[in-house]
């Protein structure tokens, strides 16, 4: 096999590769567009990378550039979540391959077309070529819902360690198949009425409509759907990385019934948000359902650590400080659990204390603050749900010793130092004064942009790592390849029974 071709069938055949290279995109997009954003302005940053790129950037755009910029990055970690999905659930081996091929040529698409028609002149043909790609990624997802359709008996479990029924339907997948026909059906929610733009609908930021007292079915569409689809991408990382650590017992039994229904709602409350006032009351029963689920996944997960660490060390009775040390030995392993309690401080606790005071705080603040701590709100959990992607793949590429180590405390500490700075910057106004802020203010952007630029350091040096693997002729990548069975060209056969993966 050619040299080309072997890196070729890495990249974009196996899970690993094809992770990477949606990794790389997202963070070269991140590094990139991070540099215009309103921060850098300050510092004469953006205006010298407009001109160095030769961006066409017109104020009165902006909220359907980043619209297009939320959509570019969102269906490359959408992509990230089925290559992963397609690996660890079992299902046909020609399967796995029809899905990953749509998948990735669908958040290609959208992410290259929907960047140059935003940002480089508004040439028509790009944003075809940007539809064309969501419209891929749609169909990716039909095929994954397929392929994970729960109620066929090779994927049937007896293992009573594992949530299933009596009949022996395995739940997990259920809960995976019901995360995939719920985010089928909130893309479609969006796309009816990004159908009507320019012919009734107009390009809005769901933030700007905050105080609007009545707002049309389509902005409450948009609004729906940007709230139910970041939840769904949460939930989907929750069941992987429950996966992952084959979070498994007691609590996955109650777990995942909990997780099912918990997402069944929720997305019923989103949808139902263009019918009824009340529609956020559904949300918030079906999100107490999936808390409740990721924190049994974080309790089992932490109950394991230990106990592997306290046995890797060979202690018997271990005091408290032993089962800390043990439960933090695994920075990538604890750090996904840790990051779910974290964001209770930073995103939930923040949401919840928010729609309990609405009314009495946070409506009389200026419209702005109120802005803030929304935008502050959705950003943060996106934040959090791609620094444990991150920490997820770090393990999967294979990161050891004291790399892994420097690897993980440094994306869990800078991530939590910029997400707290973000947050007490969103609240500000509950404990500082409009005349008084600006050295809180400028502390808390300071250790934001500090925080958020050292988590991109270190995904920068495991890139680079990876990259110079490439370079090698027997590097970990030809291993990996190897492993995956997408080392030699795909051949036409018929499909046997024997390409079905054994599941749990």
């Amino acid at each position: 096999m050619g040299a080309l071709t072997a890196r070729y069938n890495f990249l974009f055949r196996s899970t690993k590769g094809l992770i990477l290279v949606a990794i790389a995109l997202i963070a070269l997009v991140t590094a990139i567009w991070g540099l215009i954003s309103g921060p850098m302005a300050e510092f004469g940053v953006r205006d010298f990378v407009i001109r160095v790129f030769g961006m066409d950037i017109v104020e009165a755009e902006r909220e359907g550039r980043i619209i297009l910029l939320y959509h570019a990055i969102a269906m490359a970690v959408v992509a990230i979540e089925v290559y992963i999905i397609t690996e660890m659930m079992a299902m046909k081996k020609h399967q796995q391959t029809n899905i990953n091929a749509i998948i990735t040529f669908g958040y290609i698409f959208s992410l290259v077309f929907g960047l140059l028609f935003g940002y480089f002149g508004h040439n028509f043909i790009f944003h075809g070529l940007y539809l064309l790609g969501l419209s891929l990624m749609f169909f990716g997802g039909l095929q994954l819902a397929a392929a994970l359709w729960p109620w066929k008996k090779e994927y049937y479990v007896n293992n009573p360690d594992y949530a299933h029924t009596r009949k022996g339907i395995n739940l997990e997948r259920v809960a995976f198949f019901i995360m995939a026909v719920a985010t089928l059906g909130s893309a479609v929610f969006g796309a009816i009425t990004g159908s009507y733009w320019g012919n009734g609908h107009e390009t809005f930021l769901a933030e700007d409509l905050i105080r609007e007292p009545s707002k049309t079915i389509l902005q409450k569409s948009i609004i729906g759907h940007l709230h139910i689809m970041l939840t769904l991408i949460a939930i989907a990382i929750t069941l992987i990385v429950g996966r992952w650590q084959d979070f498994k017992g007691r609590l996955h039994k109650i777990a995942m019934p909990m997780m099912i229904v918990g997402t069944i709602i929720i997305s019923l409350g989103a949808w139902s948000v263009v019918l009824v006032d009340w529609a956020h009351t559904i949300i918030y029963g079906g999100s107490v359902l999936v808390m409740l689920a990721a924190l049994f996944f974080v309790i089992f997960s932490w109950r394991q650590l230990i106990r592997k660490g306290l046995e890797k060390r060979g202690t018997a009775k271990a005091g408290f400080g032993q089962k800390i040390r043990a439960l933090l030995d695994d920075p990538l392993k604890f750090g996904v659990g840790w990051q779910m309690v974290f964001m209770n401080f930073t995103v939930s606790g923040v949401g919840i204390f928010m729609a309990v005071k609405l009314d009495e705080i946070f409506r009389v603040w200026p419209a702005r603050e109120e802005r803030i701590v929304l935008t502050g709100h959705w950003h943060i959990l996106s934040g959090i749900i791609a620094t444990i992607i991150l920490l997820y793949y770090a393990d999967l590429a294979g990161l050891r010793g004291r790399a892994r180590k420097i690897f993980g405390w440094s994306v869990i500490f800078f991530s939590n130092l910029a997400f707290a700075a973000v947050t007490i910057f969103s609240m500000k106004r509950l404990f500082v004064s409009e005349s008084g802020q600006q050295s809180l203010v400028n502390w808390t952007m300071l250790l934001a942009d500090l925080g958020l630029a050292l988590v991109l350091v270190a995904l920068a040096m495991l890139m680079i790592w990876r990259l110079a693997d490439l370079f090698k002729g027997d590097g970990r990548w030809s291993h990996e390849l190897d492993e995956s069975g997408f080392d030699t060209p795909p051949q036409v056969e018929p499909v046997s029974a024997q390409e079905v993966t054994p599941s749990n």
